[in-house]
């Protein structure tokens, strides 16, 4: 059994950090466009999205793309602010652990590919050529 005194779980910043890296991981010709998205950490969802998403469990809401889709922009939007992904540290660590199959990393890459599909308006056949584990 493995020591895990003086061990913690990572941080809204390593899961950060893990999410920076994911958006390297796109193809190239969504890398640059994909660097433009905000990328925040919280623990949890905030009330009002879980309400406005019917989601009883905040367990459930790994991550979430808040922002206008790049097919839906228009040059008249005046943008209210960034488009942003929202991950949510404490639902993310609990289907990692409750996986127990996949890196925390993998997960990860699989939420931010998953997010940035609502921004770059991708079909589930587009997220599979990128992210193999949507298959």
């Amino acid at each position: 059994m493995s020591d895990w005194n003086g061990r913690t779980a990572p941080d809204a910043a390593e899961i950060e950090a893990m999410a920076r890296h994911a958006m390297t991981t796109l193809p190239p010709e969504f890398r640059e466009a994909a660097a433009q998205v905000a990328i925040r950490v919280a623990e949890f969802a905030p009330d009002d999205v879980l309400d406005e998403l019917q989601i009883d469990d905040p367990f459930d809401l790994t991550g979430i793309y808040d922002g206008i889709p790049v097919t839906e922009k228009s040059i008249s939007d005046q943008p209210a602010g960034p488009d942003i992904i929202w991950l949510y540290r404490r639902p993310i660590m609990d289907e990692w652990a409750s996986r127990g199959d996949v890196s925390l990393g993998d997960l990860v890459v699989h939420i931010v590919t998953h997010e940035m599909a609502h921004h770059f308006g991708w079909s589930d056949d587009d997220i599979a050529t990128i992210d193999q584990w949507w298959e």
